[in-house]
């Protein structure tokens, strides 16, 4: 019996398979190995590719940590939808504010190979700017406007920028701490600080 091999794979399909393999590499060695470690030699390695084969599609690794965290941010939008649509997210127990963060860290504790990426600010800022519209800051600037119908514009623009920049230092410095409890504080007065900063009262 004749098992099929990858050479008789159409060539999107080992395509594909060989960027996903590269990608699930990159996020492996992210969560073991200190970031400067991390080389395209060994990512190809882990992924068991050659590096001619990395090299089809990515030029440096910092396109890989690009593209590991471009598809976590479309991760979690598309988790956060349904929460986006509840009924009682402004007036029931939890404000718009809540519910994103509440949602962001769930998801950076299941995936730390982003956490990593983001937090220590390792997504390349061109990255970082095109990819506005499906950030965090984004999703809550459609909460503010639609929900809390605040006025659009530019005000609004850079008061999420300086939310959203403080509020990934100090999520960095909540996760830097050395027990959960501890953490746990540290995201409570980044809530509470950030709401008071952003929010009408409602």
């Amino acid at each position: 019996m004749n098992t099929p091999s990858n050479r008789r794979l159409p060539l999107q399909a080992r395509s594909n398979e060989t960027v996903q393999a590269i990608l699930r590499a990159a996020s492996a060695l992210l969560e073991k190995s200190p970031l400067e470690q991390i080389t395209t030699s060994r990512i190809a390695e882990e992924a068991g590719v050659s590096i001619g084969a990395l090299y089809r599609f990515y030029s440096e690794k910092q396109e890989i940590f690009d593209e590991i965290a471009l598809h976590a941010l479309e991760n979690f939008r598309e988790e956060l939808a349904p929460l986006l649509t509840a009924k009682k997210l402004i007036f029931g127990r939890k404000n718009p504010l809540d519910v994103v963060l509440d949602a962001y860290i769930d998801f950076l504790d299941r995936h730390p190979a982003f956490r990593i990426l983001a937090l220590g600010r390792h997504i390349s800022e061109r990255t970082r700017e095109s990819q506005l519209d499906i950030a965090p800051e984004a999703i809550l600037k459609g909460l503010l406007i639609d929900r809390l119908k605040i006025k659009p514009g530019a005000k609004l623009q850079l008061k999420l920028r300086i939310a959203a920049e403080t509020g990934d230092r100090l999520i960095a410095y909540a996760y830097a701490q050395e027990s959960r409890a501890a953490r746990d504080a540290v995201l409570a007065e980044v809530k509470a600080m950030l709401g008071r900063y952003l929010l009408p009262r409602i």
